[in-house]
């Protein structure tokens, strides 16, 4: 995660320009000193110049993938209105399905599709059935919201998502950032700490807001991704929301989204891993852009 930190001394604000990157699990910090008392336009040319330094995301895609992330926009972008309503049921059942399935759902593909276009329930979990039904809903609440992204709308994806699916010992923390310590199996690395998370997420709603305009969309939805599954704001639905976050980045961009197979989900969880742990976001970019070229249902 990159932003501003200001420390004040003898009644004068000096900025630093913050890289955070994970090793195991302390957090390594590079600063880049910017300058003392700066107004917003001096802090801005500052802060471009101190992203250049640090690496950052604009040279992450290279000439030839940005000129086929074109393509890719001026297809989706002429696919016929008539194909939309077909498109959206088709996605949607591959994207719930897997999103879910990644987090360790059972229900196979068709029964998500029935479930969801066809109100016919299979014989499985009700927590199961309910995460498959809050998928879709978050989406189709994504699809139709107006605001930017925000803190309000993230956790309203949250509640979304895991209503009627968490034990009762946790359900006070539905639609919040989590107030606990969560851990992650297979890895060495602890999430933020809960009094870490709200300052964590301003910071990259900041950065957000600041970039949105400037990166390409994937790099602008790749990063956000990254950062937002590293800080793990709530204590379960992480994956999802994250996911669900990350296509509506692209798809306000008018970019197809992309779904990440359950059967390549080793893959994801190890460029995923890349930039968590070692700063180094380029695999998680090719990973998603190359899904993004294969995607079969455009929407």
């Amino acid at each position: 995660m990159v932003y501003t930190e200001i420390k004040e001394k003898n009644n004068k604000k000096y900025f630093y320009r913050v890289k955070s990157i994970r090793e195991g699990k302390k957090v390594k910090k590079k600063r880049v000193y910017l300058g003392v008392d700066l107004d917003k336009k001096k802090l801005l040319i500052e802060e471009n110049e101190a992203d250049k330094k640090l690496k950052l995301l604009s040279t992450l895609l290279t000439n030839e993938e940005k000129h086929q992330l074109g393509k890719i926009k001026k297809n989706y972008l002429s696919q016929s209105k008539g194909t939309k309503e077909n498109r959206y049921e088709s996605f949607v059942s591959l994207f719930t399905y897997d999103s879910t399935n990644i987090e360790g759902n059972t229900l196979t593909l068709q029964e998500t599709s029935h479930l969801l276009f066809e109100n016919i329930t299979p014989r499985k979990s009700l927590r199961e059935i309910n995460e498959v039904i809050n998928h879709k809903k978050a989406f189709d609440y994504l699809l139709d919201a107006k605001t930017d992204l925000s803190k309000e709308l993230i956790l309203k994806i949250h509640k979304l998502v895991v209503q009627n699916t968490l034990k009762p010992e946790l359900k006070d923390q539905i639609g919040k950032y989590r107030t606990l310590q969560v851990y992650i199996r297979g890895t060495n690395w602890l999430p933020s700490k809960p009094e870490e998370v709200p300052k964590e997420m301003g910071y990259l709603l900041s950065w957000y807001s600041k970039n949105k305009k400037k990166l390409h969309p994937l790099l602008l939805a790749t990063y956000f991704h990254s950062a937002f599954e590293t800080i793990h704001p709530f204590v379960d639905g992480n994956g999802r929301v994250g996911r669900l976050l990350m296509n509506l980045i692209l798809h306000r961009n008018k970019y197809p989204m992309i779904n990440i197979p359950n059967k390549e989900k080793y893959k994801y969880y190890r460029s995923l891993e890349s930039s968590q742990l070692k700063g180094d976001l380029r695999p998680l970019i090719k990973f998603l852009f190359d899904l993004l070229k294969k995607e079969k249902v455009k929407f």
